[in-house]
């Protein structure tokens, strides 16, 4: 299944569980994330969404890239979107 969200797009491979992510934020990246990895960044997000000054996330552990309170938004909706195509396992 294809995503082409707000602030994330990519391929979800339903046969490995997994989500592989090709856009953030309009640059190109190449990661592959878990169900568990996605639930995380998605409740550390709810639980922030608040924060006025938004978030800051990195790529690759070395590109820093800010979040406004906004953009968080679109994320969350992003990655529920995300999570509604992972099975349990």
């Amino acid at each position: 299944m294809r995503l082409n969200g707000n602030i994330i797009g990519g391929e979800f491979d339903a046969a490995l569980n997994e989500f592989s992510m090709e856009t953030f934020k309009h640059l190109e990246t190449q990661s592959t994330m878990k169900q568990n990895q996605v639930t995380n960044l998605y409740e550390y997000l709810l639980k922030h969404k608040h924060d006025e000054d938004g978030q800051v996330l990195t790529l690759y552990d070395q590109l820093p890239l800010r979040l406004t309170q906004d953009e968080v938004y679109q994320l969350l909706e992003d990655l529920e979107k995300v999570r509604s195509f992972y099975r349990d396992e």
